[in-house]
């Protein structure tokens, strides 16, 4: 299975347990696929270098890596106008829409609101995980 994770979830997973943990250890395990863009890959190492100076005994370096190395990157079409009240989360509804991923993984109440646009499954980490890890 193919998703689109947003950067809260991600970061979520790798500094706390949870649903989002569990996201990441699937993914670790080959059971689901993240597709992800230059622009996607960007926001994740900017946000997680602010975060980790709070989490120093974690190597964030390591597991951006693993991200870039083990997702799928992808490019996608800028959206012809915008589509979320934050302009920043067009990026991952542009990215699902262009590469057909039907579930974005996030728990950012901009992207849940347009769940079902183009298609698309805006989805929480804890629904995700009962519906497809369990």
């Amino acid at each position: 299975m193919r998703i689109v994770l947003d950067t809260n979830v991600l970061i979520s997973g790798i500094f706390f347990h949870g649903p989002s943990y569990r996201i990441l250890q699937a993914w670790k395990q080959k059971k689901i696929q993240f597709v992800i863009t230059p622009e996607i890959y960007a926001e994740y190492s900017r946000v997680a270098e602010v975060i980790s100076t709070k989490y120093p005994g974690i190597d964030i370096a390591e597991i951006l890596n693993l991200i870039a190395i083990y997702s799928e990157i992808v490019q996608s079409f800028t959206l012809s106008e915008p589509v979320c009240e934050d302009p920043d989360d067009d990026k991952f509804i542009a990215c699902a829409i262009s590469n057909e991923v039907r579930y974005i993984v996030s728990g950012d109440k901009h992207l849940l609101k347009i769940s079902g646009y183009h298609g698309i499954r805006v989805i929480k980490p804890q629904e995700f995980c009962t519906e497809f890890l369990n």
